[in-house]
């Protein structure tokens, strides 16, 4: 399961990659830099790519991660249940067609992302290692995602469209096995993709084509990964680099795969 991302790079990078993709965000002087590591688990607003159903017009526009359960009523059980929905299993999207995924299966989104990140679990050590993890050459990809609108009132009673979106998940090729190795959800990453497939994920598709996008495994060899310093709390780096920067301070960190080695060092 993926809740931490980072985006820390120009935003206009984003735009360029989509001619005419239409700006519907709010805070158009944002400063990205400080995305360095957005946590699911607050339902955080993000810059998200969507294509309205049946429409060829892309736009971007900030969206809550974690789609709303919107036929849930009570606020605790709503926000309870959302925190299942932050991440969409691709398999079950069209193999269960009883599913809300399925029923928004035609509304698609990317998530523009400079890296993710994920925890390891090392035999004999009380901490998890959190890792980054990136695509080899590309400074920026797109993780495939669904949206949904629904609508809210805003601070002075007036109706306002809410956007919320999920990101796909599958399971982990070999490298992300090795570092998501523990917990409810091992062994799944994020649904890396190419650029070619973003593009076709983001494009007017049938079924058979989003089964070949769900089908894609990235090799371990076009993903890049390092260990950082901490992704929960905000202690300062001993450092003072950014989060999601290589961190050389885990004493005798085991290589990846070798997780058997019985320590106690943290």
């Amino acid at each position: 399961m993926c809740w931490d991302i980072s985006l820390h790079t120009d935003i206009e990078i984003v735009k360029s990659a989509f001619p005419g993709l239409r700006d519907e965000r709010r805070q158009l002087d944002y400063n990205y830099d400080y995305m360095e590591n957005v946590q699911a688990i607050t339902f955080p607003e993000y810059p998200i790519i969507y294509k309205e159903k049946d429409s060829e017009q892309l736009a971007i526009k900030e969206m809550q991660w974690g789609v709303l359960p919107t036929y849930i009523t009570d606020p605790k059980l709503q926000a309870d249940r959302r925190r299942n929905m932050i991440n969409a299993r691709s398999e079950r999207i069209l193999e269960d067609k009883k599913s809300y995924w399925y029923r928004l299966r035609s509304q698609r989104c990317l998530i523009p992302v400079s890296g993710t990140f994920e925890h390891r679990a090392i035999n004999g050590w009380k901490k998890k290692v959190p890792y980054y993890i990136g695509q080899e050459g590309r400074e920026i990809f797109y993780i495939p995602g669904l949206y949904q609108f629904h609508e809210s009132y805003d601070q002075v009673g007036v109706i306002e469209k809410i956007g919320s979106f999920a990101m796909l998940t599958r399971s982990a090729n070999e490298l992300m096995a090795n570092i998501h190795n523990d917990g409810p959800n091992k062994h799944r990453m994020p649904l890396f993709l190419p650029q070619d497939l973003e593009n076709k994920w983001i494009s007017n598709i049938n079924e058979e084509d989003m089964a070949s996008i769900f089908a894609y495994d990235i090799p371990s060899l076009a993903l890049e990964s390092y260990p950082v310093y901490t992704l929960r709390g905000y202690p300062n780096r001993p450092d003072g680099k950014h989060r999601y920067e290589p961190f050389d301070g885990w004493e005798g960190l085991p290589p990846l795969g070798n997780d058997n080695v019985q320590q106690s060092l943290f």
